[in-house]
This record gives C-alpha cells, sequence and structure tokens, in this order.
C-alpha cells in the first residue's frame, strides 16, 4: 500500500513529509511554487524546533501520481478545493483505493463517496503552518499531531488499522474512531472561529476584542442550535480537547504558530478560504432546517470577499459584522 498525500500544505506536506520520512512509499501531490520548492529542494520541514530536510516521491496530478489498486489516497487540500480534485483522481485512480478526508469540514466525505466506495474521514488536531513554498512547521511533541479516522459514515475496519498504524508510526497519534464524524461536526464547531480570527486578528496571546470575541460565541451558539437541529450530540469541549491538552507545546513561537487555516490563506494571498465549508456549513443546514444563522451567514460572506480582495488578516471590523447581522 502505498500513500498519495493530495495537497502539500501545512497538514499534507507535514503528514506526508512524516510518512515518508518513516520509510512508507509516500508520493506528495503538489503545485505551483510549492512542487518546484519541493522538487528542488526537498520538503523543509520543522517540529518542535527540530528541522530536516525530507526527500519525498512528488506529482502535479493525481493522472501523474502512479495510483495502483490498494493504494490510500489522503485529501489534505482546502475544503473549497475537493470537489475538483475529487473529480481528477476518480479520472486517474484505478478501482481499489482507500481515500481518506483529513480536512476541516463535514462535507468532503460525502463529496468522495459519490466517486469512490471505500471512504474514510480523518479528524484532524494538528497546529501547522505552511507560509512559504517547500517548508511546513509543526509545534508540538511527543506527537507532531492527532490524526484519529473512522470509516464514513460510521465504523472501522482493517484498512483503517492499518492507516493508523502507518501515521503513528510517523510520529502523531493516530486511532480508528467508529464515531469519526461526531469529532469531526465537534471540531467544526470550533472551526467557526477560524473567519473571526482571521477577519477581526488576535493579540500575542490569541485573545479577541470583545466585539469578535461575541461574534465567536454567537457563531458557536448557532451552530449548537444546528447540529441538534440535524440530531448530531457534539462532545463536551473538554473531552474532545483532552489528546491536544496533552500535548506539550514547545518554546513560544512566531506569531504565526498559533494562527488558523483561514488567517494562513489570507496571508498567503491565496485568493480564496474555506469559510463555504465552515460557517457556510451551518448556514446551508441552517436552511435545510429552519435554524437562523445570521452571523455565520455574515462570517462567510466576509471570509469570501476577504479572501477575493487579497485583504490582510486582522483588516475587518467586527462591530460592522455584529450590526449587519442584527445582532
Amino acid at each position: 500500500m502505498a500513500f498519495v498525500v493530495y495537497g502539500a500544505g501545512a497538514i499534507g506536506g507535514l503528514l506526508g513529509g512524516s510518512l515518508a520520512r518513516a520509510g512508507e512509499d509516500t508520493v506528495l501531490i503538489a503545485r505551483g511554487a510549492n512542487l518546484a520548492a519541493i522538487r528542488e529542494n526537498g520538503l523543509r520541514m520543522e517540529i518542535a524546533g527540530r528541522t530536516e530536510t525530507v526527500r519525498v516521491r512528488t506529482a502535479e496530478d493525481p493522472a501523474s501520481a502512479g495510483l495502483r489498486a490498494g493504494d490510500t489516497v489522503i485529501l489534505a487540500m482546502k475544503s473549497q478545493d475537493t470537489p475538483a480534485a475529487v473529480e481528477a483522481l476518480a479520472d486517474a485512480a484505478p478501482p481499489g483505493i482507500a481515500v481518506v478526508c483529513a480536512q476541516n469540514g463535514v462535507e468532503n466525505e460525502r463529496l468522495a463517496l459519490r466517486h469512490f466506495a471505500e471512504v474514510y474521514g480523518m479528524c484532524v488536531l494538528c497546529p501547522a503552518t505552511h507560509l512559504e513554498p517547500g517548508a511546513v512547521s509543526a509545534f508540538t511533541e511527543p506527537y507532531y499531531g492527532v490524526f484519529d479516522l473512522g470509516r464514513y459514515p460510521h465504523g472501522g475496519d482493517g484498512t483503517a488499522e492499518r492507516i493508523a498504524e502507518a501515521v503513528t508510526a510517523s510520529g502523531a497519534l493516530s486511532r480508528v474512531r467508529p464515531d469519526i464524524m461526531r469529532l469531526k461536526y465537534t471540531k467544526l464547531l470550533g472551526n467557526l472561529a477560524n473567519a473571526v480570527e482571521a477577519a477581526f486578528g488576535a493579540d500575542a496571546h490569541g485573545e479577541l476584542d470583545a466585539d469578535a470575541a461575541r461574534l465567536r460565541r454567537l457563531a458557536e451558539d448557532e451552530g449548537r442550535a444546528v447540529l441538534a437541529a440535524i440530531g448530531v450530540d457534539p462532545l463536551p469541549a473538554e473531552e474532545f480537547w483532552a489528546d491536544y491538552a496533552a500535548l506539550t507545546r514547545t518554546e513560544p513561537r512566531p506569531d504565526a504558530a498559533t494562527r488558523g487555516s483561514t488567517w494562513q490563506s489570507l496571508r498567503r494571498g491565496a485568493g480564496r478560504a474555506e469559510g463555504d465549508y465552515l460557517n457556510g456549513e451551518i448556514a446551508l443546514l441552517g436552511r435545510l432546517h429552519g435554524v437562523p444563522t445570521p452571523v455565520n451567514a455574515e462570517l462567510q460572506r466576509l471570509t469570501r470577499r476577504l479572501a477575493r480582495t487579497g485583504a490582510a488578516p486582522g483588516s475587518a471590523s467586527a462591530a460592522e459584522v455584529l450590526a449587519r447581522a442584527g445582532a
């Protein structure tokens, strides 16, 4: 079984590089300047203050990745890129591959299942950054992250066990969780704050101002109401974050170390961000089930505008968003 990690950003680069370093047959699908840098210089990984360069096989798309039956493809692109990525994968992949969605949100697995029978959700707790081509950083030890997984929509099997063993051997913590989507819905509640952090900024300690903090609380309240309407019982926050809290954070890191994926997208000027699949997921489910979600709808629109216009992180006004949401 080879691992094909599709998307070489913070999570994909870290996971693919770590699997390759551990001796797994690994291909990293990357693009643009990131692909060129990895091919020329290798992938530079900084984990808990220790830096090394890993040579890993690369491809520019699924068609050139040498996919074989029995391989495992780990989707690690942002959720807004999943529809096109899954279609490209479906055109290139033989029958019998496993697809693992190591992404925020809860829609990726459903998109993958339209094309593939063996689909797994992976809940990623891993503070990591990718701000320059060919380089990724992670900040915890003894594990560089927690990557629990389970079969979608529920359950576990031998493939999940083998994936968990390989990921754990690479330096992370990975266990099979039959209730994986419950974990991912729980994480979705926390990810609703990604737009708040990216749009309004936080101080050196990660603290928001009063208006931004209120927006975060209101967004999470809407999220909980939506999950209740669809019959999802999220884990208590203390239980969900227990593994993450057990990781040992290293010495204080630069500002970017504590920033989430949406903030990093704005910082890199990526032009797109995943708010449609975070705050937008809550807005969608709210509309389907008659639950008002004005704050999440406003945060979704704001994230799209900031990404599209190339605005810097922290450049928006929380008070204005509160007013537009009628909060």
